[in-house]
């Protein structure tokens, strides 16, 4: 039987993903984590498409630029989904959200834009 070289890795086994990769890592809160970089995108395709500075954007959503910089990196957790909807509201962008019943046991939680 041959032995592994120290740098050989055994060989990793793909699994499907669920749609949710912070679910797949078994992070807390994925539906929550899932929407607000969902939210996270949506800001930096708008600053980026606006051709803003990460100071302007600082100043549009009220923000300092270290936080900009975060954003812009998809980095939201500090951030709730109600402050990142106020910043898309800052960007002259209307959030609907829309309550229905669920088709499962469990709703989920999406960004359509």
């Amino acid at each position: 039987m041959a032995k592994k070289s120290p740098g050989t890795k055994a060989a990793a086994r793909a699994r499907p993903g669920s749609g949710n990769v912070f679910a797949d890592l078994g992070l807390p809160n994925p539906e929550q984590e899932l929407l607000k970089a969902q939210l996270t995108l949506q800001i930096y395709r708008i600053v980026k498409a606006r051709g803003l500075t990460q100071a302007q954007a600082g100043a549009v959503l009220g923000i300092q630029q270290p936080h900009v910089s975060a954003l812009m990196r998809n980095r939201a957790g500090n951030f709730s989904v109600g402050r990142l909807i106020e910043f898309l509201t800052a960007l002259g962008q209307d959030v609907r959200i829309t309550v229905k019943p669920a088709k499962k046991a469990v709703g989920a939680m999406e960004v359509v834009g």
